[in-house]
């Protein structure tokens, strides 16, 4: 199976030479189709860096990465970034910048908000919605994409459980039906158990802990191999 990112010994520092902060170093991992991999650690290891050099907002200092070709991605934020115009522009935009034409875009944009249940918001100014409706509009404008990648960067860190289950429950939807790789961050480890097939922990830049999720989670293979990782898993690291 061909793999859709592959980093061999990839590291990012930002900075001047002279005293350049390494955000990640040596990463080598490879990333397959249909996988829905969840990246954990403490604040600082190196998980946003890491989803913006997969997505192409940053580049790797050293060491490669490879991304297979012409595949559909899409990234969303701990707080999603919505122009100020109606919810139905702000969807359309991208479809519209894809290549469609304004008039298909609208279309498209109306079905995008009945997939995550704001058809009636279509016309209401997007910044004056609540971050639970923020969020699934911008679930809605990725998914308008068709993205065959999904990459999520604490999506539902700053929301209310309510809000949070909402857009939880869209994400794992849309992994579910179109089968796309998902590769995401979070704090929440109900959540990587809920959403996560396999998780990635890192610390201070480095993958110190690779693994399915049941193993994660479960049995000695952890503690063994991976006590920093082990110790997290349990709240206890400093």
């Amino acid at each position: 199976m061909k793999a859709v990112f592959e980093l061999a010994a990839a590291s990012v520092h930002f900075g001047r030479p002279s005293s350049a902060v390494q955000a990640l170093s040596e990463l080598t991992l490879t990333i397959y189709p249909g996988e829905r991999v969840a990246l954990v650690g403490a604040n600082g290891c190196g998980k946003s860096t890491l989803l913006r050099l997969l997505h192409g907002l940053a580049s790797a200092t050293a060491g490669q990465v490879h991304c297979a070709g012409n595949v559909r991605q899409a990234m969303l934020f701990q707080k999603p970034h919505l122009m100020r115009m109606t919810v139905q522009s702000n969807i359309a935009l991208g479809i519209w910048l894809s290549g469609a034409a304004w008039r298909d875009a609208k279309v498209s944009a109306l079905a995008a908000l009945a997939r995550v249940g704001l058809t009636e918001l279509a016309g209401r100014n997007a910044r004056q919605l609540s971050g639970g409706q923020q969020q699934r509009v911008a679930m809605a404008r990725a998914w308008a994409l068709q993205p065959q990648v999904l990459l999520l960067d604490e999506p539902t860190a700053s929301l209310d459980p309510h809000a949070k289950h909402e857009v939880e429950a869209l994400i794992a939807e849309f992994a579910r039906q179109s089968d796309m790789t998902l590769v995401f961050a979070s704090h929440n480890l109900g959540q990587v158990k809920r959403l996560a097939s396999r998780v990635i922990y890192l610390e201070h830049g480095r993958v110190l802990a690779d693994l399915p999720v049941d193993d994660f989670f479960s049995g000695p293979l952890l503690q063994q191999q991976y006590p920093a990782a082990h110790l997290f898993v349990k709240g206890e690291l400093v």
